[in-house]
């Protein structure tokens, strides 16, 4: 059995058998998981139990676990943090009940790694963060951390719009294990430049941080006087920027690491404006062919062939077209936590003609790309 932290207690790596024959034994005394007491937690109480890889299942206990010295935690050193050129924001499948379908994260995870990316970025936007409670959260965080945290680095997305959530959230991601933090500035109830300055100090001692700059989805740009005040901080990594490659220029002239967060810039960002690579949604899709044009070299001719595939991943935002293609890819089960929606179906016959012109070999999965139904497609409201 193998214990770590979890938000709002332990996560606990059960062998499949010995979780199954609990259940059906008196080491849980309810007829429900959910509840149950686990003798082999000591005594704790079950959140929840997911399947996992290996033929083990993760289970979420509800006693508080105590955050780790900083000595005992796994994140990286700023300088590795750097060197990444190629993280995918990676996503998140469910079962049909809502549930993460945990199988099919590892085997996307795994075909990630393979084909030469280099770090993920954990429940995310596009890996739908923001549709997770937090136990879910950090329990996908010290999942991913438990099985693949020794061939990629794991950078959690722990931001929030409330300090005390992303600072808790914080704490307890590095504590299960992951190398670094995404975080992102308050949205909605957006604060002053002081706020924003005070408000990355309170998450960023923790462990290597990337500040995250999306204007488009927070309302609010974090201006450069911002990022020049908190680069001196001894965690800060450097930042994902989406307000174009002026600003990305502006930035790097400083000799400070800048990731591209718009997909369709980020050829040039790397090549061009001396940006360190991407932040990538279409990587979930190509990985390999993203590592060409970014870690291996300028190729504007490759760059131009992949261009109609990222267009048509943002048609409606972010993570409707990645869902909808790794549905159509077979890769994931076309399930859909609301209020995300799959892309009508002439875009979905439009994903078809693009990935034959490209070529299906170079898509992640080994099935057929095909058009999907309507009904074929899974909307949840709760889960």
């Amino acid at each position: 059995m193998a214990v770590s932290a979890g938000l709002n207690g332990w996560v606990v790596s059960l062998p499949r058998e010995e979780a199954l024959r609990s259940a059906s034994s008196t080491s849980f005394r309810s007829s429900s998981f959910l509840g149950a007491t686990c003798r082999s937690c000591h005594g704790a109480r079950i959140a929840g139990i997911s399947a996992g890889r290996g033929g083990r299942v993760v289970v979420s206990v509800s006693a508080r676990a105590p955050a780790l010295s900083p000595q005992s935690r796994n994140s990286s050193k700023v300088e590795d943090m750097k060197k990444l050129r190629l993280i995918t924001a990676i996503k998140t499948p469910y079962l049909p009940d809502g549930r993460f379908d945990l199988q099919a994260y590892d085997d996307l995870v795994a075909q990630q790694i393979n084909h030469g990316v280099e770090g993920l970025i954990v429940g995310g936007t596009t890996g739908e963060g923001q549709l997770m409670d937090w136990e879910e959260h950090i329990m996908l965080i010290a999942h991913t951390v438990n099985y693949f945290g020794k061939r990629i680095k794991v950078i959690g997305n722990t931001g929030s719009n409330s300090t005390m959530e992303a600072t808790h959230a914080t704490d307890q991601g590095f504590a299960v294990g992951m190398h670094g933090s995404l975080q992102i500035n308050p949205y909605y109830g957006k604060t002053s430049n002081s706020g924003l300055i005070k408000h990355f100090n309170s998450v960023m001692r923790f462990g290597p941080t990337i500040i995250y700059n999306v204007p488009a989805r927070t309302g609010q740009d974090i201006e450069p006087a911002v990022i020049e005040q908190l680069s001196g901080h001894p965690h800060f990594v450097g930042l994902k920027e989406c307000v174009g490659n002026n600003r990305v220029e502006y930035y790097t002239k400083q000799n400070l690491t800048v990731w591209s967060g718009n997909d369709d810039q980020s050829h040039d960002t790397r090549w061009n404006f001396g940006g360190q690579g991407v932040i990538s949604v279409t990587s979930n899709l190509i990985p390999g062919l993203m590592k060409s044009i970014i870690r291996d070299q300028k190729n504007e001719e490759l760059n131009a062939k992949l261009l109609p595939l990222m267009n048509w991943l943002f048609i409606e935002p972010n993570p409707i077209g990645v869902n909808t293609a790794l549905s159509q890819l077979g890769v994931i089960r076309p399930v859909f936590r609301l209020p995300y929606v799959p892309l009508d179906v002439e875009k979905r016959r439009l994903f078809v003609k693009i990935v034959e012109t490209i070529g299906r070999e170079h898509f992640v999965g080994d099935k057929p790309v095909q058009v999907l139904e309507d009904d074929e497609f899974l909307l949840l409201a709760r889960f």
